[in-house]
């Protein structure tokens, strides 16, 4: 099946990623991660185990090629302030060509004729209201999205001056000359997303390397969620459980660790980080459990043992100050 739209905002050479997920255009990240979350488990290859093979491998694609790539590039830092200024700067141009634009859908006549004072809730509610079924029909969906899509071109026209981000200088010098128009020497999107590792990983794939860079930071409680949203996806991922157990184990989360990481086993016996520290874990917590009372030994001056630098049990797992 094509997947290529050529309505709504498509139709000025824009990837409307928007409407790919089925939010308005100024939803926050939070409102953008619930429902994608929301599409990726309806189009996950395990969802449906009465689909036809057909149907899945059409689920994936539409995962691994339009949402995916969605929920990426306007959830970024970076990638959604710039999406979000040319998103803003589009309606203001597009305002010019008002009456020139032709509407197909009735939604989208009816959302650019609404009173001044209805057009926030009509527009919300009617996306909403798409929402609920947008993913049902996978062989519709390219015509749902540019229904979706039409229906944020009259929004934007409507309320050009909304502002969507704050402007930056250097990218609005590049959008003031001429009105939009269909330019397929000039693309404003980025470039196709390399093909996901595999259908059954792609759903989660982004969350493993989103969590995988805020470990390197040491921002373990920001990678927790991360991984958490991704074995709700995956529960049975190997790597989901390992890598959050090893979130748990670097915030001193011992019992949680190990949970995670016996679960990372029998999924996968070969994981690498569950096999290298799951005995380290058990040894601490063994220790733990059975001999944890300091006592005096006769003949001592009664002086406390030295609980600096690297004693304890996160200290003995990952080395404590060298003297």
């Amino acid at each position: 099946m094509s997947l290529r739209i050529d309505r709504g905002l498509f139709k000025y050479d824009f990837i409307d990623h928007h409407a790919v997920l089925c939010v308005p255009v100024d939803a926050d990240v939070k409102e953008i991660r619930k429902r994608y979350l929301s599409i990726a488990r309806r189009l996950h290859p395990d969802a449906n185990n009465s689909a036809s093979p057909t149907d899945k491998q059409l689920s994936s694609e539409l995962l691994s090629k339009l949402v995916n790539p969605a929920y990426e590039k306007i959830t970024t830092e970076r990638s959604r302030t710039e999406y979000m200024i040319i998103l803003s700067h589009m309606g203001k141009r597009l305002v010019q060509e008002f009456t020139s634009v032709e509407l197909h859908t009735d939604v989208g006549k009816k959302l650019a004729t609404a009173p001044e004072s209805t057009i926030d809730s009509l527009y919300k509610s009617t996306i909403a209201k798409i929402a609920e079924t947008q993913y049902e029909n996978l062989h519709h969906v390219p015509q749902v999205i540019a229904q979706i899509s039409e229906l944020n071109l009259v929004y934007l026209m409507r309320t050009a001056g909304k502002s969507l981000a704050t402007p930056n200088p250097l990218m609005q010098s590049t959008m003031n000359s001429g009105p939009i128009t269909p330019n397929p020497a000039t693309n404003t999107t980025a470039p196709p997303p390399p093909p996901p590792p595999a259908p059954e990983a792609s759903a989660v794939e982004h969350y493993l390397r989103r969590a995988q860079t805020l470990i390197d930071k040491n921002q373990f409680p920001q990678a927790q969620v991360e991984l958490q949203d991704a074995i709700k996806l995956e529960p049975k991922n190997s790597r989901c459980h390992s890598l959050i157990g090893l979130v748990y184990l670097k915030q001193n989360r011992l019992k949680m660790a190990k949970v995670h990481f016996d679960n990372a086993l029998k999924l996968d016996p070969n994981d690498q980080t569950a096999l290298s520290w799951k005995p380290k874990i058990d040894k601490a917590l063994s220790q733990q459990s059975g001999g944890g009372k300091v006592t005096t030994p006769p003949n001592s001056t009664g002086k406390q043992p030295d609980k600096s630098g690297g004693g304890g049990l996160f200290g003995g797992l990952f080395g404590g100050k060298k003297k």
